[in-house]
């Protein structure tokens, strides 16, 4: 009997106890599936906002990295063509110096072998001028000592040798005779020659620059 009782009185609060844990599951299920709904459309809706940030962010350092890139291409390109002018400029400045001393070396040669002409030819200057005067010594000395030879001559005898001569080679060494020599000479002449030898003179006499 004892049994019988105490069984109907378990029985009941179990399946209430039960009843109500079932009901209290299904109602968390449904708030958790609502929270996960909702944590779903604010994730959506903030990750796409983010990632157009991101994009938006990638897009941006995309750009300002190509246009570095590119200031640094041009920047690159820009050095090495002034490197390669100023290279340029270097090796025409190195060709025209070596030219320029070239020349200098050719005017150097050029003048060196000028100078020793002008050496030389002052050198032949120098003999020429030394024989010539030498030549015009001995033609002096020897006009001179012709001229006393007509001197000594006995009048009568010079007259007859001046008498043969060329009225411009007589009038030569009468010129250079003294005066009475030269008279008694010239009076053993014949008048033609002694007319002739005689304007010679004179015209020699004329030229001759006087004070």
């Amino acid at each position: 009997m004892t049994k019988a009782k105490n069984s109907p009185k378990v029985k009941p609060k179990t399946k209430v106890k039960r009843r109500l844990r079932s009901g209290r599951g299904a109602l968390w299920v449904i708030a958790m599936i609502f929270v996960a709904s909702a944590a779903i459309r604010l994730a959506s809706g903030t990750g796409a906002a983010i990632a157009r940030e991101m994009s938006e962010l990638s897009h941006t350092e995309t750009a300002e990295n190509q246009g570095q890139s590119s200031e640094l291409c041009q920047t690159d390109e820009e050095s090495a063509a002034l490197i390669a002018a100023l290279l340029k400029r270097e090796r025409d400045v190195e060709e025209k110096e070596l030219m320029v001393a070239q020349k200098m070396k050719s005017i150097e040669l050029a003048r060196a072998e000028v100078l020793e002409n002008i050496a030389a030819l002052e050198d032949a200057e120098a003999r020429l001028q030394a024989t010539m005067t030498r030549s015009q010594t001995a033609a002096e000395d020897d006009l001179a000592k012709l001229t006393a030879v007509y001197e000594s001559m006995k009048p009568k005898e010079a007259a007859a040798l001046f008498e043969a001569m060329s009225p411009d080679f007589a009038a030569g060494f009468l010129g250079r005779m003294r005066s009475d020599a030269a008279g008694a000479i010239m009076a053993g002449l014949t008048p033609e020659t002694a007319y002739t030898i005689s304007v010679i003179l004179a015209g020699r006499n004329a030229k001759a620059p006087s004070e």
